[in-house]
Formats: structure tokens, C-alpha cells, sequence
């Protein structure tokens, strides 16, 4: 059995937050680290650790955010893995506290692969091994293969927060996700903030939710509002 199958068959049936704590915990298994979890930033923001192999593993991605520096950060800036043998590397100071604070714990080895959705760097992979060493490439090609099952559970929320949306039109679900817009969008979001008179939070939700009930892309929608095609009602 392949990796992806043996990755595909970790998530079977599971949806979201579930589906993304299996996957990380299938990735620790199969790649020889010890932890995984996926982390998701938009325009450099915080967003938040998905999913994580175990408790440790949560608390190793959270410590990139505290401190504002780490494989996931790099691997959304650069849009490439960040694969870092050794932490212990005096020639390597990429990470001045990051760096330090994993290595108290044991950590040597830290390898990020970026996930994508929609053409948009959203977050990353990150695999955390106590052991130094590069990643064999069947250990590289199945972290490759997790990253990109990764933005599946992801796609999960997205899709649970735009039925929200819909359902409730005063919902600012998709306020956390606004990043994964387009230029198109953003531009006609800040028209709609304008001609209907809601935060930018809301016009999104009201673009989004007419592209679903309309069964379009936001993009299409946003170019139509703003070629002044489409004119989306206050109420």
C-alpha cells in the first residue's frame, strides 16, 4: 500500500478538525517524525493550528506564532518547503527564539510544506522530529502528498461557514477566511461595504453567498459588481 493510500485511508469518513488531527497523527506515523500539526496563516495573520498529532505537537506550532518566527511563516513567505536538518546548526540562525525554544524541547529536525487552496498559500505542514537528519524522499514525497490532503479538511470549514453564511446573512463567518479572496473580491467587497452599508466582514458573506445561491464563483460575481453588472440588494 502507497502512502497516499495509507493517508487517504487515515481520513476516510472524517470531516474538518477530526480529519486534520487524523491526517497529522498519520503523518507521524508514516514520515518517522515525532509530531505533525497544519497550520494556516492569511496575509501574514494568525489564523490558528488546524490539526496536530497530539497535544505536543499543537504546543511546538503554536510556539512559531508566539513568537513570531518559524517553518510556517517562511513556508507561506517563500511559497516552497522549508526543510531544516538540524536546529542545533550554529551556521543556521534563521530562527534566533524559535529555534532555541524547540531545541529545549528536544526538537532538531523541522521540515514545512505549504498548503495551497485556490492558488493562495494558506498555511503549512509542519513535521517535528527529535532526531537531526534530512527527510528520505519517499519521507519527502509523502509530506508533499500530506500537504496537499491537508487543504481537504480545510476546504471541509470553508464549505460548513458558506452554508452558514447563506442560512444567516448577517453572519461574519467568512471574516476569517476573507484572505483567500481574490483582488476581484476584495475590490468588490469594498464596494459593497460602500453601497450597502455593512462592515467588510458582512459583504463578503453577501458576495459569497449570492455566488452559491447563484451556483457561480465569487470571483465571476465580483467581476460583475465590479463592472457594475451585478447590484446586490441592502436587504
Amino acid at each position: 500500500m502507497t502512502i497516499l493510500e495509507r493517508l487517504l485511508g487515515a481520513v476516510d469518513g472524517y470531516h474538518g478538525v477530526e480529519a486534520a488531527d487524523r491526517l497529522c497523527a498519520a503523518c507521524a506515523v508514516l514520515l518517522d517524525v515525532d509530531g505533525a500539526a497544519i497550520s494556516l496563516i492569511f496575509d501574514g495573520g494568525r489564523t490558528g493550528t488546524l490539526g496536530s498529532s497530539s497535544p505536543r505537537a499543537r504546543m511546538y506550532d503554536e510556539l512559531q506564532f508566539t513568537l513570531g518566527e518559524g517553518p510556517c511563516v517562511d513556508s507561506i513567505s517563500q511559497r516552497a518547503p522549508v526543510l531544516v536538518v538540524d536546529l542545533a546548526d550554529r551556521d543556521d540562525g534563521r530562527w534566533p527564539a524559535f529555534g532555541p525554544a524547540l531545541l529545549a524541547h528536544h526538537i532538531r529536525g523541522v521540515y514545512a510544506m505549504p498548503v495551497i487552496v485556490a492558488g493562495e498559500y494558506v498555511g503549512a505542514l509542519d513535521l517535528f522530529r527529535h532526531k537531526p537528519g534530512r527527510l528520505d524522499d519517499e519521507q519527502l514525497s509523502g509530506a508533499i502528498i500530506a500537504a496537499e490532503l491537508a487543504a481537504v479538511p480545510l476546504l471541509d470549514l470553508l464549505d460548513a461557514d458558506l452554508k452558514a453564511a447563506v442560512g444567516d446573512p448577517k453572519s461574519n463567518a467568512w471574516a476569517e477566511f476573507n484572505a483567500l479572496s481574490r483582488a476581484e473580491v476584495s475590490q468588490a467587497t469594498g464596494m459593497l461595504v460602500a453601497q450597502l452599508e455593512v462592515e467588510p466582514a458582512e459583504a463578503l458573506v453577501r458576495l459569497r453567498a449570492h455566488a452559491y445561491a447563484t451556483g457561480r464563483n465569487a470571483t465571476d460575481v465580483a467581476c460583475d459588481i465590479l463592472a457594475r453588472r451585478l447590484k446586490l440588494d441592502a436587504d
